[in-house]
This record gives structure tokens, C-alpha cells and sequence, in this order.
């Protein structure tokens, strides 16, 4: 009789595995049908309120911003993640539009009607709608979108840098990295680097990525690999750091949840366009590993999604939130696809993606409502913002932001494609 039991416990195991990979491929297929039928309602709703890109909920409606950036990245991607002719159409054909707002004949950017773009502003949040430019240009080849792409590349070279090298957020934040300037920013000249060249470029674009890696890590939070929302590196300089910054470290004081979804997003966007024997591309794939595997580790049981301040489940006042949800379900997922994440990352995707559904999104009336995404938090400035967890959960929280709904857009574009993955498996 006992030595039948290994038998049995083998036996009972490679049973319950096979349960298990049967249950985990029928998750996944609910998930990507799931995500491309809200996928298509969500870009359907948007072509619908937002006409041409106009963004109803924005204090300047139309207006060029990384907002509205963020947005037609979804728009984009869900187009063309489409096997809907008609709808690939109407979406690539609303990004369209929306540029076609901002850039004029000769290639000039206005950023509203009659305002030319102002390069003395230094901010990479200004940089973000590039993606879509240079999109446009991708499916139509017309000059005007390569010049105002060549334009805009161009303020990468009188962008301030710190000490070590690394991009200031904008202007008015000297010294300073923020996460969030590494989508604002890599993505965009990474895909133009692969286009039209220096190659040389991407070891700038690592380099921007690498610095927040090594710079902005969380000593002493559960799960290390987790990367706080600023650096202050005026200190190196002998200079006088913001006081939301740790004297020692010029770290801000909180791991903010959508800050590390833009990273997030910006190492999975980065990567395509690294070739293979680039030196520093494994350096980003390990990057991108330890900190989804971090994050992973603080999706909530219950219900599948984020908090707030990631590191700090279910503390006072902290609340689970829509857009960084979003965007470390995109970033795993399409982890998952291009290779650079194990497949396990893909249930966390399908598992994030069931919760903002849950969660965050209603129905009525044909249109698609994201609840739930907090409009903004920064550091410093005037009012001054201190970076503290009073701060953070006390910043006002809003629907159908466009920055939440592009991260909801380019999360079903992927996890519509998971089912294929977890077949493979």
C-alpha cells in the first residue's frame, strides 16, 4: 500500500494539473472574447462622445496633450488588433482625424487652434502625442506627419538633463525624474529610431529607462523591485532637493500605482524596436521581469486589480484604482505575447482584466463607462504636492478620464489576444 502512494500522488497530481491547464485556457478564452467585444464597445463609445479626438472631460476639450495622446494609443491599438474591417477602419480613421486637428499642411504643430507648439515649455508630457503622429504617418506615408514627427524628435536634444544624464520632467521640475516621463517619452523615440534612424538612439532610450531602474527602486518595501514615483537627483550636484524628495535618496515617499503602469508600458513599447543583439535589450527584459513579477505580487486576491498606492492594500483611504489596472494588464499580457514574460504573467493579465471589468466599467444605452481613475497626481508645484500617502488618496477620482480609457483600450487590444497564447501552451 505505500508504495502505491507515490503512484497515487503522481497520479492525482498530473490529474490536477491538467484540470488546471484546462481551466486556466477556458479563463483565457472568455477573457479575450470578452476584451475584444468591450474592446470594440469602449472604441465604439469614444468615436461616439469624443468626435475627432475632442475630449469632452479635458479643462481644454481637443487640446494636444499626453491625455489625449494616451487615448489615441488605444484607439490604435485596438484598431489594429481588429480582424473587423469596418471597425479597423473607424478607428485608425479617428486617430486620423484627431491629429489632423494639430498638424497643418506644412508639418507645423498648433496644440489649439492658432497656439503654435512651445518648445521652450521642456515637457516630455508634451512629447507623448508623437506616438500617434508618427503613427498617422506609418499608414498614410504623407510628409506632413514625418515633419511634425522630425519636429518633435528634435526637442529630445534640448531636453535638460540631470547629473547622470537622465531627462528632467519638464522644465519647471529641474533635476527631477518622474516614471511617468518614460511612456511620455521611450516609446516615441524608440519607433522612430527603428523608422528612420541613428540606430544610436535606442542606447539613449535604455539608458532613460535603465537610470529610473537603477535611481528609483523602493528600499525596505515588500517586493524591492517596486520603483517609486520620482527622483529628485539635485543632490548630486550639491544642490538643495525638493522637500518631497528623502534627503539621502531623493526618492519620493510612495510607490504610486499608475507611475510604475507607465513605466510598465514604456519597457513593453520600448522592446519591439531593439534588435536583437542590442546589449542592452536583455538589461530591459530582466527590468521589465523583476518589476511585473513585484507587481504581480501586489494584485489584490479579491478582486483581481490594483490600489492606489500599490504597496499599501486595503490602508486607510487607499483605494483600488481603473487606469493603472489597465496598464499592468496591458504590459503583462503583451509581456506575455512578445516573449519577454513567462506565460504565467498571462493569468495575471486575464485576472486583472475580469476585475476591471467588474470593478470599474458599467453599460447603458450603448455606451461603455470607465469608473474609477484617479485625474492626476504629481510632485511639488504650485499647489504644492507632497508626495505623501495623505496626498495620494486624497487626489480626486473621475470617469471616463482619457487617460484611464486609453489604458482600457490597449488592454483589450491584448488580452483579445491571449486566447491564442494559452492554446499554445
Amino acid at each position: 500500500m505505500n508504495r502505491m502512494r507515490p503512484f497515487v500522488t503522481v497520479a492525482l497530481t498530473a490529474a490536477w494539473i491538467a484540470s488546471a491547464c484546462a481551466q486556466q485556457t477556458m479563463v483565457g478564452a472568455n477573457a479575450a472574447v470578452s476584451a475584444q467585444r468591450d474592446g470594440a464597445a469602449m472604441a465604439a463609445t469614444v468615436r461616439q462622445q469624443w468626435p475627432d479626438g475632442v475630449v469632452a472631460t479635458q479643462a481644454h476639450p481637443g487640446a494636444w496633450a499626453y491625455e489625449t495622446g494616451t487615448l489615441l494609443d488605444g484607439m490604435a491599438a485596438v484598431g489594429l488588433a481588429t480582424n473587423d474591417a469596418a471597425e479597423r477602419a473607424a478607428d485608425l480613421a479617428y486617430v486620423k482625424a484627431a491629429v489632423d486637428r494639430w498638424v497643418r499642411p506644412d508639418g507645423s504643430i498648433e496644440t489649439e487652434p492658432g497656439k503654435p507648439f512651445n518648445p521652450s515649455l521642456h515637457t516630455l508630457d508634451n512629447l507623448e502625442p508623437g506616438r500617434a503622429v508618427l503613427f498617422v504617418w506609418q499608414q498614410t506615408h504623407e510628409e506632413r506627419y514625418r515633419k511634425a514627427a522630425a519636429f518633435l524628435i528634435a526637442q529630445f536634444a534640448a531636453q535638460p538633463r540631470n547629473y547622470f544624464g537622465g531627462y528632467w520632467h519638464k522644465q519647471v521640475y529641474p533635476d527631477q525624474m518622474w516614471l511617468d516621463g518614460a511612456y511620455m517619452a521611450e516609446p516615441f523615440r524608440a519607433v522612430y529610431a527603428k523608422q528612420f534612424g541613428p540606430a544610436s538612439e535606442l542606447d539613449d532610450v535604455a539608458k532613460q529607462l535603465l537610470l529610473m531602474d537603477e535611481h528609483m527602486r523602493a528600499p525596505g518595501i515588500p517586493a524591492g523591485e517596486l520603483l517609486r514615483h520620482g527622483w529628485d537627483a539635485s543632490g548630486a550636484e550639491g544642490k538643495q532637493a525638493q522637500p518631497w524628495a528623502d534627503p539621502k535618496t531623493g526618492l519620493s515617499a510612495e510607490v504610486w500605482a499608475r507611475a510604475l503602469g507607465w513605466y510598465a508600458m514604456a519597457l513593453v513599447d520600448t522592446l519591439p524596436s531593439f534588435p536583437a543583439n542590442h546589449p542592452d535589450r536583455a538589461k530591459l527584459i530582466a527590468v521589465l521581469q523583476r518589476v511585473m513579477t513585484a507587481v504581480a505580487a501586489e494584485q489584490d486576491a479579491a478582486t483581481g486589480v490594483w490600489w492606489d498606492v500599490l504597496h499599501r492594500p486595503g490602508q486607510a483611504g487607499n483605494f483600488r484604482e481603473a487606469s493603472a489596472t489597465a496598464m499592468f494588464v496591458y504590459a503583462s499580457a503583451k509581456g506575455v505575447r512578445l516573449g519577454y514574460l513567462p506565460p504565467h504573467f498571462s493569468g495575471n493579465a486575464e485576472r486583472g482584466w475580469t476585475g476591471l471589468e467588474t470593478q470599474f466599467v458599467t453599460r447603458a444605452n450603448g455606451r461603455v463607462t470607465l469608473h474609477g481613475t484617479v485625474k492626476v497626481s504629481g510632485l511639488g508645484g504650485t499647489p504644492y504636492r507632497a508626495g505623501d500617502y495623505s496626498y495620494y488618496v486624497h487626489e480626486a477620482v473621475g470617469d471616463d478620464d482619457p487617460k484611464g480609457v486609453g489604458a482600457f483600450l490597449l488592454a483589450a487590444s491584448e488580452v483579445g489576444r491571449l486566447r491564442t497564447v494559452t492554446h499554445s501552451r
